[in-house]
This record gives structure tokens, sequence and C-alpha cells, in this order.
């Protein structure tokens, strides 16, 4: 089988908002009062917990590596607390994954988010079912830009690993795909979407209506 592996933030949808808000909580904690805001620090937020930590303690000239560690567990615990308060997804993905699925194609997930926090967020938005796959961070020994979380959520979505396209938002995202010698598409949607046409991905997808034609030519029909 063919299979459709999806990143999730910054991909399926724009999680930034939540994400920050963690972020803020543990600046609170620290005496630094919010330190990110939305509209310059979305792409930091979509680059994971502990970038938001440097990023924000770089900021405001408190950064040291010891502070980043302790307070890494805070804010995944206040993630987990408001996960879904801002959170939505793109237009046209979910359209876009049914659309995949109805085709023929395994649909699954591979994200650097932590497993159970995706568990929980995919479970809270009520899209679990909808994807046949989801390896996380910590599911497997390694994370991406290591292929094999990748090729892994190809399996666990009943398809071979050779016979995937990962649909991503970043430069891990196309090292991933090219560490597995398979086809990436990145879209240009995201915070950093005009950054993408620089990695070079076998496509860049503009909009979610035109992703089931694009999957088609990198990797053949479904069924």
């Amino acid at each position: 089988m063919r299979t459709v592996i999806f990143d999730l933030d910054g991909t399926l949808a724009d999680t930034s908002g939540d994400l920050l808000a963690a972020a803020n909580h543990c600046f609170r904690h620290m005496g630094h009062g919010d330190v990110l805001v939305h509209t310059e620090d979305a792409g930091v937020a979509l680059r994971g917990g502990r970038m938001m930590l440097t990023h924000g303690l770089k900021r405001v000239g408190a950064y040291d590596d010891a502070t980043v560690q302790t307070y890494y567990p805070m804010l995944l615990e206040a993630y987990a607390k408001d996960i879904d308060t801002h959170t939505h997804f793109y237009p046209g993905a979910l359209d876009a994954v049914e659309d995949l699925r109805s085709a023929g194609y395994g649909v699954g997930i591979c994200t650097n988010k932590p497993e159970a926090l995706a568990q929980q967020l995919l479970t809270q938005l009520g899209v679990r079912d909808q994807f046949a796959s989801l390896v996380g961070a910590d599911t497997l020994p390694v994370r991406k830009p290591d292929p094999e979380p990748l090729r892994e959520a190809a399996r666990r979505a009943g398809g071979h690993p050779d016979l995937c396209v990962l649909i991503g938002d970043s430069d891990t995202d196309r090292n991933t795909a090219r560490a597995a010698g398979v086809p990436s598409v990145l879209v240009t949607f995201g915070p950093s979407g005009e950054d993408m046409a620089a990695l070079e991905p076998e496509a860049l997808l503009h909009h979610f209506d035109d992703l089931p034609d694009v999957v088609a030519q990198l990797i053949g029909v479904a069924a």
C-alpha cells in the first residue's frame, strides 16, 4: 500500500497559540512575564518546547541550558492542561485526509511532538480515528530527521516504507524524507512558508485542495 504521512504542528494544524501559552506560563513562573508573542514567534513555537524556552530566555538575557531543561517538564504539563484552546486545522486539511483515504492511500502522522501529547490533541479534536498511524518523538529511540519514525509510520499505516510521501513544513521534514529516500511535500501556508522553496522538496503545497493530485504524481495512484 502507498501511504501519505503528515507532520502535525504547522502542517495539518496551527498549534502555535497553545504552545506559546505554555511557554509563557513558564516565563511568568521565572518572573519574566509573557515573553513570546504570536505575531513574532509562531514559527518558533512550531519548532518545539525547548526551542521556545531557548528563544525566550535569550530574548530576556537569561539563557542557560540548565534552565531550559528544568522548565521543559513544566511546559509540557501546562500544554497538556490547555492543548486545544487556540489550535485549529488549516483550511481543507481534514477534507484532504478523507479524500486520500477514500482513494485507497494509508494515512498516518509522524511528528516530533511527544506521542502522548499528539494522541491527546487528536483525540480532543475528535480526529484520531482518521489516521491509521501515529509516531511521535518518543515512540522510537530516534526521532526525525532520522528516517526510521517515518518508515514506522508508513508500516503502521499498512504501507511499504519505500512507497510513502511525507507532508511537512520544515527542514526537519525535508531531511527526514531525503534520508528515507522518499519524496517530501512542504506546505507554504505556515509561519515559515516563504522559506520552503529554498529547501527544494519534490513539491510545494499552497492549498490542501491540491494534495491528492500532488500525491498521485509523486508516488502513484493508490488503487
